[in-house]
């Protein structure tokens, strides 16, 4: 861990501000607002990445207070909740490291916190936020309903011919109050994970970096235990009413980190062969274009679930190497 200096508190409240900004930005932003506001994890993890746990909950700190200052402490709260206090979080668990000898393994290395639990993490916090965020707004299914009503009226507007029955409008809603919290949800774990991988890079870059650079392609996989959090959304899902939101929203924030997984383990099969960067360009492709290949990649993170630990030589965080549990 990083010793508490004057360094790590500026350096925190300098990474507060500019994360406060960035999602001032995307307020005034609607069409790159869920950019601004992912990216606005970047600042967060840097300092706690690099600089320890005081500049990351210094910064935590001083992006709320700028929140409060600039617009209002309901804005502030929105943004620690969803995106401050998570950056935080997984800027602490990735620099936890202890003794490799007390898990079986050699002496005179460290073992890392393992990605798989990091990940699941996020997913767990995002489906916190998320659900914090629904209380705070009083978020229910009527609200979905009413985003159907805006969108009919509009298209009804541009063609006066259209005209849908209301047993058609009942379904859409159906459809769409499971696929709002779900998509939402996934879309914020993806967007995350993106901001704590660019950020490890460039900490590392840096040389500031606690934590080795380890192999994501073997190491990138969720704890086991969250199949059960997934199938557990799954079945809320068909619920109705505020549970199947809940159940959703689970399914949404589980199966993503699972996604990712899955990316990792295509990544991990394809090591070495000759065609593999063509293979991966269409894997991308084929989930952005048509979406319904995600659930392969889905389905391959659900079934490779073990966790591996990275390991470095004590006070060295440029050789790295995994162990299995």
């Amino acid at each position: 861990m990083k010793t508490l200096n004057q360094t790590s508190l500026l350096t925190g409240a300098f990474a507060g501000v500019t994360a406060a900004l960035l999602s001032l930005g995307a307020n005034t932003q609607s069409s790159l607002a869920i950019v601004l506001y992912a990216a606005s994890a970047l600042p967060i993890l840097i300092a706690g990445l690099g600089w320890g746990n005081a500049a990351a909950i210094t910064a935590v700190i001083v992006a709320g207070l700028t929140g409060t200052v600039l617009v209002s402490p309901y804005f502030a709260l929105l943004i620690a909740v969803i995106t401050l206090i998570p950056a935080a979080w997984l800027s602490h668990l990735a620099n936890l490291a202890r003794p490799a000898s007390e898990l079986g393994g050699p002496d005179g290395a460290l073992a890392w916190y393992p990605l798989s639990d990091i990940l699941t993490h996020l997913a767990l916090l995002v489906t916190l936020g998320m659900l914090i965020v629904g209380v705070i707004i009083g978020y229910d299914g009527a609200m979905s309903d009413r985003m159907i009503d805006i969108v009919m009226e509009a298209l009804k507007a541009q063609e006066p011919g259209y005209n849908p029955d209301a047993a058609a409008i009942a379904q859409i809603k159906s459809i769409f109050a499971i696929a709002l919290p779900m998509i939402q949800g996934a879309v914020w774990v993806l967007m995350l994970f993106a901001a704590y991988y660019i950020a490890t890079r460039i900490v590392q870059t840096s040389g500031k970096s606690l934590r080795p650079r380890e192999d994501m392609p073997s190491t990138l996989r969720m704890h086991r235990f969250s199949i059960f959090a997934f199938l557990g959304g799954l079945l809320l899902a068909f619920m109705g009413g505020l549970l199947a939101t809940i159940g959703a929203l689970v399914c949404g924030t589980f199966g993503a980190g699972f996604l990712l997984a899955g990316f990792a383990v295509f990544h991990f099969r394809t090591r070495g062969k000759s065609w593999r960067l063509p293979v991966l360009w269409l894997g991308y492709l084929s989930v952005l274009i048509f979406t319904i290949p995600a659930f392969f990649f889905l389905l391959s993170g659900l079934m490779d679930t073990r966790r591996a630990i990275a390991l470095s030589p004590a006070g060295k965080t440029t050789e790295t190497d995994t162990k299995d549990l």
